[in-house]
């Protein structure tokens, strides 16, 4: 009982919040900036836990993404994409910065992709099970969990 009703006021303190950052007069990206990544949690998430920069946050995320694009069914795909408002973005920014450029392949060739953006492999073995928890918190353990055996 008090879990749904925590659960409940949660949900509304969303629908306020996003209610009222859509109808504000602040300037554009004072949002953004507020929340430390975009609007996207994700990014906001991963800079300040992580310690990674902006860059690094959407490179990283974006050749998650690749290598999720390559391993996964499209319909699987498209349902995690979905999850990360920018995801075509960030695939894109990735390889601009040079984190690939072709195939992304296995989790080696993930790490070189991270590795290139200045994430250390330590790091990476952060950063990886950081954005697969952020997927199966959004989209529910199932999908999470296929994100998180290609990235094996």
């Amino acid at each position: 009982m008090h879990r749904r009703i925590l659960v409940t006021a949660l949900l509304l303190a969303t629908i306020a919040l996003t209610s009222c950052s859509s109808t504000s007069t602040s300037t554009p990206g004072s949002v953004s900036s507020a929340l430390g990544g975009g609007a996207n949690p994700l990014m906001g998430m991963l800079t300040s836990s992580l310690g990674v920069t902006q860059q690094q946050a959407e490179g990283g995320v974006g050749s998650i993404l690749k290598l999720a694009n390559e391993k996964l069914v499209k319909g699987d795909f498209d349902q995690i994409a979905a999850l990360i408002p920018g995801a075509s973005k960030y695939m894109d920014t990735a390889k601009k910065l040079g984190a690939y450029a072709g195939q992304v392949g296995d989790l080696a060739g993930l790490t070189s992709s991270l590795g290139k953006l200045g994430i250390s492999p330590d790091k990476a073995a952060q950063f990886i099970p950081a954005v697969t928890d952020f997927v199966g918190k959004a989209g529910g353990s199932e999908l999470g969990g296929k994100l998180a055996a290609v990235l094996k």
